[in-house]
This record gives C-alpha cells, sequence and structure tokens, in this order.
C-alpha cells in the first residue's frame, strides 16, 4: 500500500469547447448552473475565455481558445468538446506532485504560483489516461471568487437541486483499463471499490468491463471501463471512436430527490435515455420497498437498483455533443454506495437504440 496523496475531492471540472459563451449558456439554462466568474480579454487574459458555473458544491469551468493558434484547438480538433482537466483541492499541491511525479506520473505543468489582488493560489498537474490531466491546487487563503485571473460575473440561475459530484467515469481503450486501475493505485493511493466484468455488463449485442476506484477517504470515485467484445460495436468502442481516444465518459451530479431533479431538467431541455414500460414490470419485484412514488418514477423513466446497504434512483441523459461523447447522469442515493449493477442490462438497451439509430451498433 502506497503512502496517501493528500487530497480532498474534486475541486472543479474543466472542460475545453469550441464556444465557451454558448455552452455557459446551456449549463446555465439547461442544468441550472450559476455563472460565478469569468476570465477573459477584459480580465487581461488574451488568448482564451472561460466560464465558471457553479451549483451547490458542483464547479464546472468552460475555457475556449481566442485564436487558431492555441493549442487547445488540437484538443477540439482531436475530440470536439469534452473533459480536459479532473482537479483536486489540496492542502499542499507541491507535495501531491512531487508524490505523484516520485512514483511515475507524467508532468502536465510544473508546480507554480497564480496571483492576483485576492491572493495566491499553488497549482501543478499531471497526465491521466488519454488527454485528460489532474491539477492540485491549493488555496493558502485565496480569497477571490474562483482562481486568481478571474473575476465575479455573476448569473444566478434556478437551480434544479445538483449537489455534487458523485463519480466521474472514464473510457480506456481496450486492454488498457487494469493499466490506469493500477495507475491510480500506485500514483495517487486509490484502491478498488468494485468490479465488474462483462458477464455483469452486457446484452445480446455488446459487452464492457469496469473497475471502480477511489480515493482513500472514499470522497473521490473513479469507474474506468474498457470495452469486451460482443457481436456488435459497444458503447466504450463507439465513445473511443468519437472522441479518438481515452476520455471521460460522463460525469454522475448528485441529487436529493430524483424525480424532480429530472423533471425540471426534462422541462428545460435536456434529453435523457428512454426506459421502455417493461423495465417497470418487473423492477419492484427486485428492488422491493422503497420510499419514492412508483407512478413518478415510472413516469419520468427512471431507473431503481438496490443493494446490501439500501437503494439508489439513476437516469443518464444523452450525449450533450453533437459527437456521441460526454454525457451526464443524475444519481440519488438512499444508502447504497454501488452503480446500479441491476440496471446495467436495460440502460445499455437503451443506448443501444440509440447507437443504432445513430448507425453505430
Amino acid at each position: 500500500m502506497v503512502d496517501i496523496l493528500p487530497i480532498r475531492n474534486i475541486g472543479h471540472v474543466e472542460l475545453w469547447v469550441g464556444n465557451a459563451k454558448q455552452a455557459a449558456y446551456y449549463y446555465r439554462k439547461a442544468f441550472g448552473f450559476s455563472q460565478v466568474a469569468y476570465a477573459g480579454p477584459e480580465t487581461g487574459l488574451r488568448d482564451r475565455a472561460s466560464y465558471v458555473l457553479r451549483q451547490h458544491k458542483i464547479t464546472l469551468v468552460l475555457t475556449t481558445p481566442l485564436s487558431s493558434e492555441h493549442p487547445i484547438n488540437a484538443h477540439l480538433k482531436k475530440h470536439g468538446d469534452g473533459v480536459r482537466d479532473i482537479s483536486f483541492s489540496c492542502d499542499d499541491a507541491d507535495a501531491c506532485f512531487a508524490l505523484a511525479i516520485e512514483r511515475g506520473a507524467e508532468v502536465a505543468e510544473d508546480p507554480h504560483d497564480v496571483t492576483d489582488a485576492h491572493g495566491t493560489m499553488r497549482r501543478a498537474a499531471i497526465k491521466t489516461y488519454g488527454d485528460t490531466i489532474h491539477s492540485f491546487i491549493s488555496s493558502k487563503g485565496y480569497e477571490g471568487p474562483f482562481l486568481p485571473g478571474y473575476e465575479e460575473a455573476l448569473i444566478e440561475e434556478q437551480g434544479v437541486g445538483l449537489l455534487k459530484i458523485d463519480h466521474i467515469v472514464g473510457n480506456v481503450e481496450e486492454g488498457k483499463m487494469q493499466r490506469w486501475c493500477d495507475f491510480y493505485t500506485s500514483v495517487l493511493g486509490f484502491e478498488q471499490f468494485l468490479s465488474f466484468d462483462d458477464k455483469d455488463i452486457s446484452t445480446e449485442f455488446t459487452a464492457l468491463r469496469s473497475k471502480v476506484m477511489t480515493s482513500p477517504n472514499k470522497v473521490v470515485k473513479f469507474p474506468i471501463n474498457e470495452p469486451a467484445a460482443g457481436r456488435k460495436k459497444s458503447q466504450i468502442q463507439e465513445y473511443i471512436e468519437f472522441y479518438e481516444g481515452a476520455g471521460a465518459q460522463h460525469i454522475a451530479l448528485l441529487t436529493e430527490d430524483e424525480v424532480k431533479t429530472v423533471a425540471a431538467l426534462r422541462a428545460r431541455g435536456v434529453e435523457f435515455l428512454d426506459v421502455p414500460d417493461s423495465y417497470y414490470q418487473a423492477v419492484w419485484d427486485r428492488v422491493g420497498v422503497i420510499e419514492e412514488n412508483r407512478e413518478e418514477i415510472r413516469r419520468e423513466r427512471v431507473l431503481v437498483d438496490r443493494d446490501d446497504k439500501g437503494y439508489l434512483l439513476q437516469l443518464f441523459t444523452k450525449p450533450v455533443e453533437d459527437r456521441p461523447t460526454l454525457f451526464f447522469e443524475i444519481i440519488q442515493r438512499r444508502g447504497s454506495q454501488s452503480f446500479g449493477k441491476g440496471n446495467f442490462r436495460a440502460l445499455f438497451e437503451s443506448i443501444e437504440r440509440e447507437q443504432e439509430r445513430r448507425g453505430n451498433l
């Protein structure tokens, strides 16, 4: 067992996008995020623009380049809009970075101070799967609205009950899952929380394998998926082909009221995967008694699963990009700390129907 890297939680998730102004509007109006800060030419940042969105403890940063020469364009050309940075809040960015590099991580950003009138923050970053990075950020008592260089740019929106990031799923190439699980174990001190093989996650046509890695404090959870052989192309392989490599497949957002949150998101235009009526003819025998209204769950097409600690409710959006890559999961936990194993078949059959519509199954 390696020494624990002293990270606390996921600080923010940065997406590199083709038009951050429009993407920020989408996440505000569709997902109920409020805009809290901005950096760009008006704040002295000449080469890119970034919008910071927040809902309770979830912080998204949307960044776009301002010239054809900016290196972000290579990422956008290859991947389209997608997750670039899953950052960690920590007490000592230098210590986290030094330990990670000593254990074999590759440098993405050397440790450096970032300063403005509100104070100083310390930042460093390492590479992980694909072109994704993990930043280590320590605040040093910084009092600004976000990171140094950002100015307050408040646009308040009515939230939809999203509370925090529950987990973030990474898709990697076939045969690479164990390599990246070993990376999180040996470099970051994570532990394997759960494992699913292609017998657990399969349909008539497709299959995948997954292992869930978690930080020692159990706050940060990263399932890592790889495609498995099947009669047709799996959703993981479709993602990898359209993203042109490994990357973050979906971000799971926690709510205290699944039905209410999903209904609010639908009303704002968020599209979810469809769940057939046949699912609800069998689910209650498997799940048993729950607190929520069964008819409301069926109406909103929410998935339900139970383990030995309780149950959960979940539903997945359709991809939020034109490429079938990044999507979001809305999840409510009633004791369960699992990931909806009982729903895998229904979920992936729903995804397969969407793949077939796109001509990619």
